[in-house]
């Protein structure tokens, strides 16, 4: 198998720059996946790693070997896109069989691999069928037996489960992950679904306007976010966001948010001093660790909201909660009763926040 590197990668088509300076390296055999909102530049990327796009500028390695000006053809990579892709005039057993057939492999290999992949994706009661006569979950692992019957190098995944539905979709990540786990093959996975990407990936790269926001393991990503757009594109629902200022009166210190102030021990002030670059900050709360109460406590660091909606789930709860013009979600109990108009205090726990540089939007706790 073989590892990617990308090495300082721009793409423009002609005044717009879809990728900008990307720069990652992915392992041997890693499921790595691209994660980003439409427009974000992961398939351009996905792309380039095929050879299928040319960078405007940067380099593409193969472990150690550059491929940037290398044909698609010579890069051993096998895609499969959000739409299959199948021939519709051909059998699920010619279309996973076309591969080899290109490449001239004898026709007893050809059946032989053909039959194993089949096995192995549990289709074999297909191999007979055209593509309008399968689900689209059915055409779906038609597609990745083609692309696992030429034991590439490398596998590229562009969007696979978009067009498949809810159900079927939880039950291929499982299949996949557990896929590339069995095939040990390098695979990048691009997708916009965060539970997508949490759920299958070894590391995780957030894209954003065409760079890289972080490059890390899964819990990392969710637990210690490196900028805002990290934090509010991973979990769901999504942090919650307060602008405040870093405040000093006499001997108390604390962040204030207009509505509500979050006391602060004169070190941990001081820590977020020397590390922003200024006073205004942003104060990040997840919807699990925002706690609501029906009674102010006595301490400070809570505020007085209208219950605006109530999202009631099974196992738990999702509350917004309105201040004002803006909107927060808490997530509760499923037996916490609620009303809509209903008063509540909600809590703000600062060992379970987050805090960003208004200015640089970057994390400094």
């Amino acid at each position: 198998m073989v590892s990617v590197r990308l090495e300082n990668i721009v793409k423009k088509f002609r005044d717009v720059v879809a990728v900008n300076g990307v720069s990652l390296e992915i392992k041997d055999k890693e499921f790595f996946v691209l994660l980003g909102p439409s427009g974000s530049g992961k398939s351009t990327i996905l792309n380039i790693v095929a050879g299928l796009e040319p960078p405007t500028s940067g380099d593409v390695y193969f472990d150690d070997d550059l491929v940037t000006h290398l044909p698609p053809e010579k890069r051993d990579v096998a895609m499969v896109f959000q739409t299959y892709a199948l021939y519709p005039h051909m059998t699920a057993f010619d279309n996973i069989a076309f591969p080899l057939r290109v490449r001239k492999y004898p026709k007893e290999e050809i059946k032989r691999k053909v039959e194993e992949v089949a096995e192995m994706l549990r289709i074999k009661h297909l191999l007979h069928k055209k593509p309008y006569e399968m689900s689209g979950g059915e055409r779906q692992r038609v597609a990745l037996a083609r692309a696992i019957v030429r034991e590439p190098k490398i596998f590229l995944l562009d969007e696979p489960l978009s067009n498949i539905d809810a159900k079927l979709r939880v039950y291929m990540r499982a299949e996949l992950s557990r896929l590339q786990k069995d095939l040990k093959v390098t695979t990048i996975y691009v997708t916009h679904d965060q539970v997508e990407a949490l759920s299958m990936g070894d590391r995780i790269a957030v894209i954003h306007q065409g760079k890289v926001m972080q490059i890390d393991e899964p819990l990392k990503l969710f637990k210690k976010p490196a900028t805002l757009f990290v934090a509010g594109f991973i979990g769901s629902p999504p942090m919650n966001f307060f602008n405040c200022t870093l405040e000093e009166e006499g001997d108390k210190y604390f962040l204030d948010a207009g509505f509500f102030k979050v006391p602060l021990d004169e070190e941990f002030f001081n820590t977020l001093r020397s590390r922003a670059t200024g006073k205004e900050l942003v104060l990040g709360v997840r919807p699990k660790d925002l706690i609501v109460r029906r009674e102010r406590p006595p301490t400070d660091g809570a505020f007085e909201a209208e219950v605006y909606a109530v999202e009631p789930l099974g196992t738990e709860t999702i509350l917004n909660l309105r201040v004002d013009d803006n909107i927060y979600k808490a997530v509760v109990e499923p037996d916490f009763r609620a009303s809509l108009g209903e008063k509540v205090v909600a809590c703000i726990d600062l060992n379970r926040s987050h805090i960003f540089d208004r200015r640089t939007e970057r994390a400094i706790v």
